[in-house]
């Protein structure tokens, strides 16, 4: 009798079938586990695990002692008896692989390594090296980083991903800084390729330094619990970074925030401010340097006090430069609030490390022209905000491969065997 060809078939579909369903199922498992656990920030027993994820408990059992094994979930022992049976102790192994953030500054570029929770680990401030073509100068940020990680003791082939905050417009796609006016050479350089050489192939990500500075507020700092803020970074440069439901505001340009381009009137139209911009030109920096003729050319966090304190002791030239700049500086935050209608403003960047005055004239010029109540604070995490940012932003996309590798090699060895 010939064989049916479907019951010859079947079988082996049926298994092959079954076969993909349960890796498929053991990898979701793993990452179900593995989601709870990275997201715990303490110590947590099997029965926790069972009653967060709704697995049962052989399943549970099995996967995070795949996890122990992995080296992802540390085993601490068991902890002391709550009446019953006395709980084995897990916990999520955060130094199981290690991220770095580099916030590369016109001046000044701050290097950090961190866990996979984001908690620094090692921190370090460098010069940078802003007369060195772009390539070069990053070079030198990269071996700066390698310096730090040798001295944290962090090994290199533990450095998952690195983070790089960027003073300029970023195509976060593909990880080009399009420009960087206050760093000469600074257009179309391709920042993630030429950082990723320099590492040796760790992977890179690279994000506007403001908007790093916002998520870094959001994060630790003085935007926590404000899921639509804006923060204004005020120095050298002025940019802005947006966040509207929890979510950054790009563009479609990369250009969202970029406000040290806008127009701060008619008489502006036609004079050129190069690429520096409008607001930028009339309230930067070197704007209010060059309205208090006693301005040092040194570095502006010694005349800045300088400056302040005079306005506070009623120096009228002193009053005078403070109060135009804060105007301007008002008035283009009075604008974002009317755009985006968030519920709090972050002020940071050098021009208000000196709080004093100037925040005090910032808030009553945008309470005279908002139709809306904001707030308008000082960020808390003052010059670290971008670098917090950068960690922020490399510990979860840390994690998040992190997942889906262990979730891949679950369903391959599953198919395997």
């Amino acid at each position: 009798m010939k064989p049916d060809p479907r019951r010859a078939v079947r079988p082996l579909g049926s298994h092959a079938a079954a076969a993909r369903h349960a890796a498929h199922l053991r990898a979701l498992n793993i990452d179900r586990v593995l989601s709870v656990a990275m997201d715990r920030p303490g110590t947590f027993t099997r029965a926790e695990l069972i009653e967060a994820t709704g697995l049962s408990a052989p399943t549970v059992g099995s996967l995070s002692s795949h996890l122990i094994q992995t080296g992802v979930i540390r085993d601490l022992g068991t902890g002391p008896s709550r009446g019953g049976r006395r709980p084995s102790l897990m916990e999520f192994n955060a130094r199981h692989g290690y991220v770095a953030g580099i916030d590369l500054g016109p001046t000044r570029t701050r290097l950090a390594v961190a866990d996979l929770r984001g908690d620094p680990i090692a921190h370090r401030i460098v010069s940078t090296p802003s007369e060195e073509e772009p390539a070069q100068l990053l070079g030198k940020i990269a071996a700066a980083l390698r310096s730090l990680m040798d001295e944290a003791h962090v090994p290199v082939e533990g450095l998952l991903l690195v983070v790089a905050g960027a003073p300029g417009a970023v195509d976060i796609k593909n990880g080009t800084v399009a420009f960087a006016p206050n760093l000469p050479r600074w257009t179309d350089v391709a920042m993630r390729l030429l950082l990723q050489r320099a590492l040796g192939g760790t992977p890179v990500m690279v994000e506007n330094d403001v908007n790093l500075a916002l998520l870094g507020e959001h994060w630790r700092g003085a935007a926590r619990g404000h899921d639509t803020c804006a923060f204004i970074f005020v120095g050298t440069g002025i940019g802005a970074a947006i966040l509207i439901d929890r979510e950054l505001h790009r563009g479609n340009h990369f250009m969202a925030g970029e406000i040290g381009m806008m127009c701060m009137g008619p008489q502006y139209i036609d004079m050129d401010f190069g690429t520096r911009g409008c607001l930028e030109t009339l309230a930067g920096l070197e704007a209010l340097r060059a309205r208090w003729p006693q301005a040092a050319r040194d570095d502006p966090a010694g005349w800045l006090t300088d400056l302040i304190a005079a306005a506070d002791a009623g120096d009228p030239h002193a009053r005078q430069a403070v109060g135009e700049t804060a105007r301007l500086i008002g008035i283009a935050t009075a604008n974002v609030v009317t755009v985006v209608d968030p519920s709090l403003i972050v002020l940071g960047g050098a021009m208000f490390a000196q709080a004093g005055p100037l925040v005090g004239h910032v808030r009553a010029v945008v309470e005279s022209i908002a139709r809306t109540p904001t707030q308008v604070v000082v960020s808390a995490l003052g010059k670290e905000a971008p670098l917090a940012g950068c960690l922020l932003v490399a510990a979860m996309e840390a994690r998040k491969h992190l997942r889906q590798s262990l979730r891949s090699a679950a369903g391959l060895v599953r198919m395997v065997q």
